[in-house]
């Protein structure tokens, strides 16, 4: 059916558009500090406050079977309606403690957007759907460095501009899935979230170690994503110090948005060839390398430091979909989905750790040794997806 692959055009459009309110607030991260007199604590949390958020609505979400119960289409749509308006009452706030509010509240929003986008989308695929995962998750992955590209263009206009802009995209992802994504003619049987499930989960061997490699995946992922475009505005300054803060803002979305594009699509082709194990392997490999070297490139070349950050901005995501694909393959259909919610909320809280300590590490160690921090995650999920291999190749076909 043709179709599926125009809704999986739009789906993934309208997420793209929404996912922009993730990171809406941390790249004008400079002149909120300014305007709200932000420390460095709770700087950070501008941007953790979001995972927190998220990790609360995915709880809720999941244990009400949302999903189950209601039009997943409308879910979506007023998910994103609603996080564009808490994410412009932003423009009202006059303290960090209630801009940080306001940050949480967009993340309880995000998690009727991305959960439910891979929920419709597995209803429009319900076979074969690994490279109709990457692309998901490769419009994911631009609409979080999109504000980054939005910069570019209103870097010499006032900050709101850029929370502005980046609710308007919402209220047109809220408008793209209510009024021109059709429903899906395939439903899912009901995968709800359960605690009482959660001791099977943690039973099964094969999951927890994907779970563990997911960790790991995370462990870097957010924290590279809410950190890199500092360490390269830094960077640049340190080299040229008459360069343009668009430059900058260009540079990581290239490097986040457009190289994490190609990372997903890439990773989700391959793993369909060579088995997820060593797909997520080869890829935490890599990525963790570009965490050991990126620090070393600070105030040299601006092409060193951006070769290093694209080759390492393809490989922080392009084993993403693998892991939860990973579950829903060992998960027994009974407790998928609370495999599934298990993996992602303890995912995001550890991004919360990572952003957190990423800044009062750096403030001690200095830009070029602090990414070794994040090397830990890979080597961790390494040393779990290899062991995990064992299974993934021992599995009945």
């Amino acid at each position: 059916m043709h179709y599926r692959w125009i809704a999986l055009w739009w789906i993934s459009l309208a997420q793209l558009f929404a996912l922009s309110l993730w990171f809406s607030a941390s790249v004008i991260i400079h002149d909120l500090r300014l305007a709200w007199g932000l420390s460095t604590f709770s700087e950070a949390f501008i941007t953790s406050s979001v995972p927190i958020g998220f990790i609360v609505g995915a709880l809720f979400s999941s244990y009400f079977g949302l999903a189950d119960r209601f039009n997943a289409k409308k879910i979506f749509a007023f998910s994103a309606l609603l996080g564009a308006i808490i994410n412009a009452l932003i423009l009202l706030s006059t303290t960090a403690w209630v801009g940080i509010v306001l940050r949480f509240i967009t993340g309880v929003t995000l998690a009727g957007v991305y959960p439910i986008a891979v929920k419709i989308l597995t209803q429009w695929f319900p076979k074969n759907r690994g490279l109709a995962i990457g692309i998901l998750i490769a419009a994911l992955t631009i609409g979080s460095a999109l504000p980054h590209f939005i910069v570019v263009f209103f870097s010499g206009f006032h900050w709101h501009f850029i929370i502005i802009s980046s609710s308007s995209l919402a209220m047109l992802a809220s408008i793209i899935m209510c009024w021109i994504v059709r429903d899906a003619p395939n439903t899912m049987n009901k995968t709800a979230f359960s605690f009482t499930l959660l001791k099977k989960v943690i039973q099964n061997r094969p999951v927890m170690l994907v779970n563990y490699g997911y960790f790991g995946h995370m462990w870097e992922l957010y924290a590279m994503w809410t950190w890199l475009p500092a360490f390269m505005t830094a960077s640049f300054m340190t080299f040229s110090p008459e360069i343009k803060p668009w430059f900058s803002a260009l540079a990581s979305f290239i490097c986040i948005g457009i190289a994490g594009a190609i990372g997903c699509i890439l990773g989700g082709y391959v793993a369909d060839r060579i088995c997820r194990a060593r797909l997520t392997i080869i890829s935490m490999g890599i990525s963790g390398l570009c965490a050991v070297l990126i620090g070393f490139t600070f105030g040299r070349a601006i092409w060193l430091t951006m070769v290093v950050a694209v080759i390492w901005g393809v490989f922080v995501i392009a084993d993403s979909a693998q892991f939860s694909a990973a579950v829903s393959d060992f998960a027994e259909i009974e407790y998928v989905g609370t495999a599934l919610t298990f993996q992602m909320c303890i995912g995001f809280m550890i991004t919360i750790i990572t952003i957190q300590l990423f800044p009062l590490l750096q403030s001690y160690i200095g830009w070029e040794l602090v990414f070794l921090f994040l090397a830990v995650g890979p080597l961790f999920g390494i040393l779990s997806m290899l062991k995990f291999r064992l299974y993934e190749f021992n599995k009945p076909t």
